[in-house]
């Protein structure tokens, strides 16, 4: 193990203070942020222009886009996200690279002073440290993510975004956003804002009239797919169009066809934002935007020594952190074009955390995985192999615990050269949690 410089280990000392200071579970609202943001000297009202977006599936993937865009228009662009994968510092990026270990220790360090008896939540604190960075870092446009719906979340202090961008909303976290899509709809549309532009792609119906209806309450400025502008796949290229003309975009190289849906909405809220800079500036960006696990191969390290420990062609290593059953169809399309392509037998090395609808994950991938090795995932409400094994079964897909992703690599090979069937494609998924702890094991 790499030893932790003064700097980490104050970062992992100031974080541990206030995970062991949160309430045990998650309440919403930013009466406490919102304290400790005054004592801080309000620095979410000195930001750069903002673009804050909600959603359920694709925030990540659609901020990448915009900031791959922006990038290549010369802009320093700074973006706050949720959860890292290996290292804190990936949720704060300033113009471009991952806040610094020494900045992050100071900017945490003032959090903590000033939370002084706040019950202030481990994401309030890590939102605010964002916004020091992002005010006294100079920088042109701040990507902003919010954590957990949208109407209550820490994020959410922020008055004036220069737009609003609502990615696809499923069901998720029903908990603490309520028990139907309209319901959760709801809260995420807490994130319009006056005069602010309210860009939206794919949605259902149900969902988007609730997003409108509160569009028209707040006097948000609409932006939406197949009314104000459109895309579509044509000749391999993404096409978009609005009221400005059209554009002949160059696809993304994130793989899926929901990653022209999520290109396409960046590119609808760089242009309701009013900073979409020239056609070819949005196709170098598109063409260059990259986003770690999501549909994303694995080509080198441990893991893949381990699939690839055979003659003849290698087993494909994939990893993406999709979690909920939206996430999944989207899986399941893209690990369908593959197939069709170039087939192989599908297995899945899985771990879901214990709150989330592992059925539903299943069921997108009845009749396309041979077989589930299901394992346990580091962090949060874990979930045990053997559980999740039993309701990958239930919904239709023969699956195995395993001890380690490891250990089900291992098993995969296994079993498919006793089947003869010839060397499969393996993707792990479930959580991001997991995504993240293969990443480090296996860089």
């Amino acid at each position: 193990m790499i030893p932790q410089t003064a700097a980490q280990a104050q970062i992992n000392a100031i974080l541990d203070g206030f995970a062991a200071r949160s309430l045990k579970e998650i309440v919403l609202g930013l009466d406490r942020i919102t304290e400790a943001l005054a004592r801080l000297g309000n620095p979410h009202e000195k930001l750069p222009p903002v673009i804050h977006v909600a959603g359920t599936n694709g925030k990540g993937s659609t901020i990448a886009y915009m900031r791959s865009i922006l990038q290549a228009a010369g802009l320093r662009v700074h973006v706050f996200t949720s959860p890292h994968l290996v290292k804190f510092n990936e949720r704060i990026v300033l113009d471009g690279k991952d806040i610094d270990d020494e900045l992050l220790a100071s900017l945490l360090a003032r959090c903590e002073s000033a939370a002084g008896d706040l019950p202030l939540s481990y994401f309030d604190a890590v939102t605010a440290a964002a916004f020091l960075a992002f005010a006294e870092v100079p920088g042109d446009v701040v990507l902003l993510e919010t954590g957990l719906g949208g109407r209550l979340d820490s994020t959410n202090v922020v008055d004036r975004p220069r737009a609003a961008v609502i990615t696809p909303i499923a069901m998720d976290h029903q908990s603490w956003l309520g028990e139907t899509l309209p319901q959760i709809a709801g809260e995420k549309a807490g994130i319009l804002k006056p005069d602010a532009a309210f860009v939206t792609g794919v949605q259902r119906a149900d969902a988007l009239d609730v997003l409108k209806s509160k569009a028209l309450a707040v006097g948000a400025q609409p932006f939406v797919l197949n009314e104000d502008w459109t895309s579509r796949g044509e000749n391999g290229r993404l096409v978009y169009e609005d009221e400005e003309g059209l554009m002949d975009l160059s696809p993304p190289r994130m793989m899926g066809r929901h990653q022209m849906d999520n290109a396409a909405l960046a590119v609808a809220g760089l242009k309701a934002a009013g900073l979409a800079p020239a056609h070819e500036v949005i196709s170098e960006g598109i063409e260059n935007a990259h986003w770690p696990a999501r549909m994303q191969r694995l080509t080198e390290g441990p893991l893949v020594a381990l699939a690839e420990r055979h003659e003849g062609e290698p087993a494909e290593l994939w990893i993406d952190g999709g979690h909920n059953p939206h996430a999944a169809q989207a899986l399941a399309r893209t690990l369908a074009d593959l197939e069709d392509r170039s087939p192989k037998p599908l297995i899945l090395i899985t771990g879901m955390q214990a709150n989330k609808d592992a059925v539903g994950f299943f069921e997108a991938f009845e009749g396309l995985a041979s077989t589930v090795f299901t394992v346990e995932v580091p962090g949060g409400k874990r979930q045990s192999a053997e559980s999740l094994a039993r309701v990958a079964q239930e919904a239709g897909v023969p699956a195995e615990p395993m001890g380690s992703v490891a250990a089900a690599i291992d098993q995969a090979l296994i079993d498919t050269g006793r089947s003869g069937e010839g060397m499969p494609r393996i993707l792990i998924c479930g959580s991001l949690y997991l995504a993240g702890q293969v990443l480090e094991e296996n860089s």
